[in-house]
């Protein structure tokens, strides 16, 4: 095949010496695979017909490699951009590329975001659902208000260090307004407790709580962190007195600072993005299995998350892989 004559040329320069090194094996091992990657890699510094020559490749053969190297990228990517629209219509439009890449990856695709982003975006045109804006809430006295002790640190060393909580409303097809109170872990950002009912109240947070610390056996309530916003519900004498009564530690964000408490509106944000808009909820019954089908199912099991490296946050908890 000429080794002599290959490397007589390409030893004229530095750069050519190292291109012996990857080319001279490929010469000895027959590799028409290599070769022809070498040759398209390579055929502007020393010249298509030249290599061709040198590699005893017929022209014919290397543009036909060419052109089923072209074929198999275009059906690689109209696979990959299949498997986006099923995932993005599949969820409600409501997935931006950062998640469409996590499930992307799941599936065994090989891809970047930046890939992901373009296919979606600038060719396929298909944006995730902008957010509304979530309305003001009446407050009542505050009987107690404690101090920002979690101070936007959103991470947590260990399960059950943090918690979160929040409400939100909801709707039902007549108008009326439901409820939802969540508490998130901030180790992994897994829903602890949810319950929806007909009104805010302090009751309704307590018990959101209560079923929050009977779901983890063993809890350390001393350890327990517990933060909110400055809501009537958790200022109230009923609820202060009963997380005292726990030992538990109350904090709470800085009145009209929702950043404060930043991964309770993402999840609301979630939720409301991913299932309150998508569907309609004629009955209590209808809206309440749904809420505590996705907090408990879709989001703890199924969802990945960014916080997690795009794992669940039942894995991350668990240290599944």
């Amino acid at each position: 095949m000429g080794v002599a004559n290959f490397e007589k040329t390409a030893c004229r320069t530095p750069k050519g010496k190292r291109l012996l090194k990857k080319s001279g094996g490929i010469l000895c091992e027959g590799n028409r695979l290599k070769a022809y990657r070498f040759i398209q890699k390579f055929n502007n510094k020393f010249g298509l017909r030249w290599l061709l020559r040198k590699f005893n490749i017929c022209p014919n053969a290397y543009y036909n490699y060419l052109k089923n190297r072209k074929a198999d990228y275009h059906r690689q990517k109209d696979e990959i951009k299949n498997s986006i629209r099923e995932i993005y219509h599949s969820h409600g439009g409501v997935d931006g590329y950062r998640t469409v890449h996590a499930y992307l990856i799941r599936k065994g695709y090989d891809i970047s975001y930046l890939t992901v982003h373009k296919y979606m975006n600038t060719e396929m045109q298909l944006f995730s659902i902008s957010r509304k804006k979530k309305p003001a809430y009446e407050h009542g006295i505050a009987h107690r208000v404690y101090e920002n002790k979690l101070n936007q640190d959103f991470h947590a060393n260990a399960i059950n260090q943090k918690w979160c909580t929040d409400f939100t409303y909801l709707f039902l097809t007549d108008g009326s307004k439901r409820y939802n109170c969540t508490i998130i872990d901030l180790h992994d950002r897994s829903v602890i407790a949810s319950i929806t009912d007909k009104s805010i109240t302090a009751d309704l947070a307590k018990r959101t709580l209560e079923k929050a610390i009977h779901s983890q056996p063993g809890i350390e309530l001393g350890k327990l962190l517990l933060h909110s916003d400055q809501g009537s519900q958790y200022t109230s004498k009923e609820f202060t007195e009963f997380c005292e009564k726990l030992g538990i530690e109350q904090s709470m964000s800085k009145a009209g600072y929702p950043y404060d408490n930043a991964p309770m509106e993402r999840y609301f944000n979630t939720l409301k993005n991913d299932l309150i808009y998508q569907h309609y909820y004629r009955t209590e019954d209808e809206l309440y299995t749904a809420v505590e089908e996705f907090a408990y199912v879709q989001y703890n099991h199924v969802r990945p998350h960014s916080y997690n490296n795009y794992k669940t946050p039942y894995e991350a908890r668990h240290g599944v892989t």
